[in-house]
This record gives structure tokens, sequence and C-alpha cells, in this order.
């Protein structure tokens, strides 16, 4: 299903891989983190895979970044 916001999907990705990148954090040790494998997070990076909303806090969560700050900083940025 094709979103109906692709830019501000765009601008989330965006916030959190520079967030991972800021924090240092490799995609591998993000994926052992979140209890996954290291093609999880390269596919939804480079949007072979979306995450969904569950998903991307939980990722925020792992990088140590605040979710809901990452999200309206995407969306002031659109």
């Amino acid at each position: 299903m094709a979103s109906t916001q692709p830019d501000l999907y765009k601008a989330l990705l965006q916030a959190l891989i520079l967030a991972r990148k800021d924090a240092g954090i490799t995609q591998v040790e993000l994926a052992a983190r979140i209890g996954r494998r290291q093609t999880f997070v390269s596919k939804y990076e480079t949007e072979e895979r979306r995450l969904d909303v569950a998903e991307y806090i939980a990722i925020a969560r792992a990088i140590g970044a605040e979710p809901f700050e990452l999200m309206r900083s995407a969306e002031a940025t659109r």
C-alpha cells in the first residue's frame, strides 16, 4: 500500500537514520539491540521495507532518541 504522506515518511526515516548515526550506532549494533538481523535495518533505511509506528518507536528508543521528538522534528522540516 502506498503512503498518503510520502514526504513525511521520508523525513521520519531520515530523522531516524541521522539519530542512529549521531549516536555512533552501526546497523549491526542496532539490529542486536532490537533483536533483528542487520538486513532488517538496511531494508528500512533504503526504503525497501516500511516501518510501522510501533517499530519506529522501538527503534528510536533503542538508539536513545525520543521518538516523538524525532517525529515533531521531521514534521517541521518537510
